[in-house]
């Protein structure tokens, strides 16, 4: 009864975790290095996102998922998406303004372009980053109660949906085995994540992101 509910949450959290640490890293590149014209502007209208609770938003957001023809895990996993570029951004853009400058103008000098200084020079150095990120968000997209009830559907429920039902269950028996079994797995990747990622998290915390 869980197995699906558990893949639900894996076809959710990797997609999600995958595409808002890259277009963060991305963003965080050109916020901290790349600069355009406005980009001061556009920051602040960017973090302003990290700070709308998911309650305000999930009509609109629905509305426009329905729009777009995309619902169930493409649904669920596109929001986590949307709502995980802000955080990422700012973790990057904090990793990449520590950097040295002169890094940047030397690849410039040398001929180096956008795309290559990004996945040449930028994107090595960023390992402790790219794992502060993405436990960041694995913790936050496979915890994530509220888009999974309201994306999923009942075809689609992630562990977090189907756990709360199992557990609120008001008929039958009341298998304490059986919730404990669940609380547990759904808990275990979090904590697996956390256990065996933990010190490039310090290190990529102490590198730059909260500075």
């Amino acid at each position: 009864k869980l197995s699906p509910s558990l893949w639900n949450s894996f076809a959710m959290v990797i997609p999600a975790t995958l595409l808002s640490s890259a277009l963060g890293s991305l963003n965080g590149f050109i916020l901290a290095k790349w600069k355009f014209r406005g980009a001061d502007i556009i920051f602040p209208f960017i973090l302003f996102g990290m700070f709308i609770p998911y309650q305000s938003i999930l009509i609109p957001l629905v509305q426009f998922m329905n729009t777009i023809g995309v619902t169930g895990l493409p649904g669920l996993a596109l929001a986590h998406i949307i709502y995980g570029i802000p955080i990422t951004t700012l973790t990057f853009r904090n990793y990449y303004a520590s950097l040295p400058q002169e890094l940047f103008k030397a690849a410039r000098i040398d001929g180096g372009g956008f795309w290559r200084i990004f996945f040449q020079l930028v994107l090595p150095m960023s390992t402790p980053i790219l794992i502060v990120a993405a436990i960041m968000q694995i913790t936050g997209v496979w915890n994530d109660y509220i888009m999974g009830l309201t994306f999923a559907g009942r075809e689609h429920q992630p562990m977090t949906v189907q756990l709360n039902n199992l557990i609120n269950t008001v008929t039958g028996e009341r298998l304490y085995n059986v919730n404990m079994a669940a609380t547990i797995l759904t808990s275990a990747v979090p904590l697996a994540v956390y256990f065996l990622s933990g010190r490039w998290f310090v290190r990529g915390i102490a590198a730059g992101a909260v500075k």
